[in-house]
């Protein structure tokens, strides 16, 4: 050992000793970052990486070795073999390929240090190969101790270096393989020296061929080129390999469609303002935002339409937000705005306005100007809820309420929206077992003849006798059904029940049963009806399903499809609540109605409003025109009798007739000798066995039938 550093102190130039050192170890680090990309990468790139960081690591070993040399300042002259010299420096960088190769490619667990090993070997292999092409005016004697020592030294921290290397787990342990490496180029270079003793013999003379220490330093100087283009490449390939997670990081945090902020991003912000907030006084503001209109952008002009208003829309948002100000797009036509800082709760709905404001200015789009508008729910931060989803979930709560309450609105969360949603979840468990404990019934209510007055059919309505909450009327119960999907069980309930009595009448009156949205858009429709009508036995042409326009334009194409399904059936199709939707001419013609039922709203007010009653007689001569036969709802005085009467009506329903009775009460009525009503009568179809043979043949129907 101290000769090892005799040696250093005593025959080395301290300048090109430092120089060595500074290579040794910037050499390393180099060698180590690149080796790293190796076991980041496959396929030829990992070849790549893998040849380079060779190259690197043995021309490192090359220039300590050589810079040192330089250092070296014996007494004699001397000089370097160019065959020996140049085949040192390719030992160097093969055997070092060939290490790491062994250890990128080996499975974790010897191969690691074996392929370290070999690196060692090499820098021995280098070292000695360079010292048989030192030639001096003396004679080199060699001590085996320190040979094998240097040669052990090598192996050694080479194989502890790649342990370190492939086996890091930590960017500490991957310092510790840097230092091993530079341990072993240094510890083996200068252990190797100190195993030479220089005699000098005047009978030795130099060959004329040789390499002086002049053109030694321009060889070293061109090698260090090599290693100044090994660090670019590292650098470039660092720079592209940050720019590319920048890139991803960006599109992980933004929507591709408007470049806003996406939810991921939200959660962040959000988080960090509440964190920050803790702290501080002041209040957040979280705006729930719902586009109005959008689903008939796409409708009407289809998704590249709905594409360019979310882009502008998004684009004006984010041109009108202040400091403190934030806002992303969740999905859909759904938007979350944040602001801090708020002083009070109208600081919050200037900022609803101002989104609101840049919302519906119109937007053009080939040559069309595009119209949406917004709905906005606020929840604020700390008074209504101290954690993220919390918050979100209720501006949510108060969006829906906003919508509810027409376009452009604004609303603040309140706890007794968290009531009600409660509420109609406990509803909506609460109606799963009505079913099963019979606590729903269904009620009748006469549609008669505007002439004479008689019954020609029943509307069927349900009735829910809640055993805590009592009578729960259907406006509460059947949206939440159609929203939660039960309405498919209990609409099979109320037509199986309804078709079962209506069977049993003696006086076969035809029965009208309401058919929800939810229940149109099921494709296997008709095929329920005809499974109800052979399992009850009633006469198709006896059942009338009632349909609305809101639930025709979810899906015109679906509907239609169904709809001439249940027309194949023998089943009447009649259109309900006409007046309150779109009510266009293009829905009448292109949809096979056997009826069309004005909405009571109409009917009430005919007698004092002109408008009502220019609807009313309009929609009386339209459906003449057609052919399609009229029913007015919500008759209750004889006021409104005349004046349907004068226009023609033909088929009334409403108060001044009968209210919705239970079936006990209309007993006597369906339960009458009749030769049937005019209508029913009429255009008998009785599902025989070989008429349900023909429909399930049916092209249009045979797919879908399950009956």
């Amino acid at each position: 050992m101290l000769k090892v550093l005799s040696c250093i102190a005593m025959d080395h130039s301290y300048g090109l000793l430092a120089l060595a050192t500074l290579v040794c170890i910037l050499g390393s680090i180099l060698t180590v970052r690149l080796y790293a990309r190796v076991q980041r990468s496959i396929g030829m790139q990992k070849l790549n990486w893998l040849f380079t960081s060779g190259v690197v690591g043995g021309s490192t070993v090359w220039m300590t070795h050589f810079i040192a040399m330089l250092s070296f300042n014996p007494p004699l002259s001397h000089a370097y073999e160019p065959t020996l010299t140049m085949a040192s420096l390719a030992a160097g960088i093969g055997v070092t390929i060939l290490g790491f190769l062994v250890t990128a490619t080996g499975k974790p667990g010897f191969q690691i240090e074996l392929g370290g090993g070999i690196v060692g070997a090499g820098i021995a292999v280098m070292h000695y190969t360079g010292m048989a092409g030192y030639q001096i005016a003396g004679r080199l004697e060699w001590d085996s101790g320190y040979y094998a020592a240097s040669v052990f030294l090598g192996i050694g921290f080479g194989a502890l270096a790649m342990n370190r290397i492939a086996r890091s787990v930590t960017r500490f342990r991957q310092y510790g393989g840097i230092l091993a490496l530079v341990l072993a180029i240094t510890t083996m270079h200068f252990t190797g020296m100190s195993a030479i003793t220089i005699i000098p013999d005047p009978l030795i003379v130099t060959s004329a061929d040789v390499i002086p220490d002049s053109l030694l330093t321009v060889m070293v100087a061109i090698i260090g080129v090599m290693l100044a283009l090994g660090a670019s490449t590292y650098a470039i390939d660092l720079q592209s390999t940050r720019g590319a997670a920048e890139r991803f990081r960006h599109l992980s945090l933004h929507d591709p469609l408007t470049g806003m902020p996406n939810r991921v991003a939200l959660g962040d912000q959000l988080r960090e303002i509440i964190h920050r907030h803790s702290q501080e006084a002041g209040e957040v503001a979280i705006l729930s935002i719902d586009l109005d209109r959008f689903k008939d952008v796409n409708d009407v002009h289809g998704h590249a339409a709905g594409d360019a208003v979310l882009r502008g829309v998004a684009e004006r948002m984010s041109k009108v937000l202040g400091q403190g100000e934030f806002i992303a797009r969740m999905g859909g036509d759904e938007f979350v705005a944040l602001s801090s800082n708020l002083s009070s709760g109208d600081d919050a709905s200037t900022f609803a306005a101002r989104l609101i404001g840049a919302i519906v200015q119109p937007i053009e789009w080939e040559g069309k100007n595009l119209f949406v508008g917004a709905s906005i729910g606020i929840s604020l931060y700390p008074s209504a809820a101290p954690a993220p989803q919390e918050l979100l979930a209720q501006a949510d709560l108060a969006m829906y309420r906003a919508k509810a309450a027409g376009s452009n609105a604004i609303r603040y969360y309140e706890p007794a929206m968290d009531d009600a949603v409660r509420d109609r979840s406990a509803l909506a468990m609460d109606m799963r077992q009505g079913i099963e404990r019979n606590e729903f019934e269904l009620y009748y209510q006469y549609q008669n003849n505007s002439l004479t007055r008689d019954v020609i059919g029943l509307e069927v309505l349900l009735r829910w006798h809640h055993p805590v909450r009592g009578m729960v009327p259907p406006a509460e119960f059947i949206p939440i059904a159609d929203r939660n999907g039960f309405i498919h069980e209990l609409g099979d309930w109320v037509l199986r029940t309804a078709c079962r009595q209506a069977a049993s009448w003696k006086n076969p009156l035809r029965i009208a049963v309401n058919i929800a949205p939810g229940q149109l858009a099921n494709v296997n429709l008709a095929a329920r009806v005809l499974e109800i009508l052979v399992e009850t036995g009633l006469e198709p042409s006896r059942l009338e399903l009632e349909i609305t326009e809101s639930g025709i334009i979810a899906d015109e194409q679906n509907a239609l499809h169904v709809i001439r399904q249940l027309k194949q059936l023998g089943v009447k199709i009649a259109m309900d609540d006409y007046g309150t939707g779109y009510s266009s001419l293009t829905t009448l013609q292109k949809f096979p109605f056997d009826k069309i039922k004005i909405d009571r709203a109409f009917i009430d007010s005919v007698t004092s409003d002109r408008q009502s009653a220019a609807i009313v007689r309009s929609t009386i001569i339209l459906a003449e025109s057609l052919g399609i036969p009229v029913l007015a709802e919500g008759v209750e005085r004889e006021e409104h009798m005349d004046f349907l009467l004068s226009e023609g009506c033909p088929q009334v329903q409403g108060f001044l007739f009968g209210r919705p009775m239970p079936l006990s009460e209309i007993s006597h009525v369906v339960n009458a000798r009749s030769a049937g009503s005019p209508d029913a009568s009429r255009e008998a179809y009785v599902l025989t066995p070989s008429a349900i043979a023909s429909l399930l043949r049916e092209p249009d129907f045979s797919a879908r039938a399950t009956g």
